[in-house]
């Protein structure tokens, strides 16, 4: 996916419709000339509805998309007659779309469901006639109800990629890499900082048909957490990983603990329930390394998580972490 058509951030202008205003009249005929009440109600104003989108993996649709109204409901009439209610709007967007208040910040629904369907603004309801208001005591109520309202309301679109395994590590960790050596996807590979600026997503095969999603989540560097680099953008999309694979390189300047350490505080300080998805360490660019340099490093890995050395260039241990990977999704399942 190309990375200018990649935008997982929107901000729009919602209006849902109002409801139309009920009516006023009182029948009249060849041989009435004072009827009783036929004032019809308003219909109902047009709602504003999110709906998922699998074939969306990306919010480019909206990306010039500024305002998004529905339809007001019409008034209604005479002859007991209903006004027609406003077209609903519907808003396609891939899973994983969130949908934020643009001035408090609250979430105010999530879209995460194959072909779910969520309301983000009610239409207004239609006002009731006044025949609605004749009893047996008032025949002739002259008055109506007007519709309700519409609500009107800025709404910040944000998409956190939805993925079984999500790749964290610092920049040129080696996750591209693996990512194109284990699924057909074919991400920017390169050997500085920040090659890859949006996520990346893969269907990795493991045996007997059996797959998986994997997403290359862009770098996170330290203090991520704090919106350095493109923290909060890149850290969301983790969120919805069932899985998170750490990825170290063999050749990092720092101790493989002591890095590992560093990308689980940035997980912990954006959001610690982060620390609560099954964990998973691969140690990366396994083919730059000997035996007696292994050794050291298998010394200083951290304790409680398993680990595995792999090497995407040579394919070496490839199938051993992705059975690791399946072994421990299909686990998560029970």
């Amino acid at each position: 996916m190309a990375e200018q058509n990649f935008v997982d951030y929107v901000k729009i202008m919602f209006r849902s419709g109002k409801g139309g205003a009920g009516s006023v009249h009182f029948y009249r005929g060849p041989t009435t000339a004072k009827g009783g009440p036929d004032g019809g109600d308003g219909g109902r104003g047009g709602s504003i509805i999110l709906k998922a989108d699998p074939q969306e993996w990306t919010l480019l649709s909206l990306r010039f998309t500024k305002h998004i109204y529905a339809e007001d409901g019409d008034i209604g009439r005479g002859g007991l007659k209903t006004g027609s209610d406003g077209h609903d709007v519907i808003v396609k967007v891939p899973l994983g779309t969130v949908a934020r208040d643009a001035e408090t910040g609250e979430v105010l629904l999530e879209i995460t469901q194959k072909d779910e369907e969520k309301v983000l603004l009610q239409g207004g309801r239609g006002g009731k006639g006044n025949t609605f208001f004749k009893t047996s005591t008032h025949q002739t109520p002259r008055y109506a109800q007007p519709g309700d309202p519409n609500i009107e309301k800025w709404v910040i679109l944000e998409l956190k990629v939805l993925a079984d395994v999500g790749l964290v590590g610092f920049p040129n960790a080696g996750k591209s890499t693996l990512l194109s050596a284990v699924s057909a996807a074919k991400p920017k590979i390169g050997d500085y900082a920040f090659t890859t600026l949006t996520p990346n997503l893969g269907i990795v095969q493991v045996r007997d048909n059996q797959s998986f999603v994997m997403a290359d989540i862009p770098g996170i560097i330290e203090g991520a957490h704090e919106g350095r680099g493109l923290g909060h953008r890149f850290l969301r999309h983790i969120e919805r990983n069932s899985v998170l694979l750490f990825m170290i390189p063999a050749d990092t300047n720092r101790s493989i603990q002591e890095e590992y350490n560093i990308l689980l505080n940035e997980l912990q300080e954006y959001n610690p329930d982060l620390l609560d998805k099954p964990r998973m360490l691969a140690i990366s660019k396994y083919d730059l390394i000997d035996d007696g340099l292994e050794q050291m490093l298998r010394e200083t890995l951290p304790e409680g998580i398993p680990t595995i050395f792999i090497s995407a260039v040579t394919n070496k241990n490839l199938q051993q972490l992705k059975d690791m990977l399946w072994k421990q999704l299909s686990a998560d399942l029970l």
